[in-house]
């Protein structure tokens, strides 16, 4: 078997940290899930390897099959409330009024659970774009969307309810 490449070891370490739930954080079992979301993407991943432009692409619909199935496994825990939001569906999504707007619908959505999973996915790549240049404004944009994220969810969550937020 050949060594698994850098983004084979990102993908498996951002499973295993998903679902850690269901693996207890076991590589074995994150690898099998990983795997398992690879083989639902098999044709998209052979066309990046023949066009490895294609990277960020299976990139992004990886992550979507992930959240994917976080969201069907966290439905079968129905004291466990759960919502992702991906902040590259629309060019103005990752603003901060659109940003406020979408953290609060979740917020609302998992208000009436005791435990909860908030997933945001694509902030980094929707303030910084991997095809522009990282520029000091960029990167100071996409710290404060996080540090205004958590501040948002840990002022609009109650006490006795227990968050996870993950940025993906």
């Amino acid at each position: 078997m050949p060594a698994p490449t850098r983004d084979d070891l990102r993908r498996l370490h951002f499973v295993n940290a998903l679902f850690a739930h269901v693996t207890g954080h076991d590589l074995y079992f994150a690898r099998q899930i990983q795997a398992a979301i690879a083989f639902s993407l098999a044709e998209f991943e052979a066309q990046t390897s023949a066009h490895p432009e294609f990277a960020a692409k299976f990139d992004a619909a990886f992550n979507a099959a992930a959240a994917e199935l976080l969201a069907k496994s966290f439905s079968h825990l129905p004291r466990h409330g759960f919502f992702h939001w991906d902040a590259a569906l629309t060019l103005a999504a990752a603003t901060p009024l659109f940003t406020r707007a979408e953290i609060m619908t979740g917020l609302k959505h998992l208000a009436p659970y005791r435990a909860a999973t908030l997933l945001v996915t694509n902030l980094r790549p929707a303030l910084v774009p991997p095809s522009r240049r990282a520029t000091p404004r960029r990167k100071r944009d996409y710290e404060e969307a996080l540090a205004f994220i958590r501040a948002l969810a840990a002022a609009r969550t109650s006490r006795t309810s227990e968050l996870q937020l993950m940025f993906l």
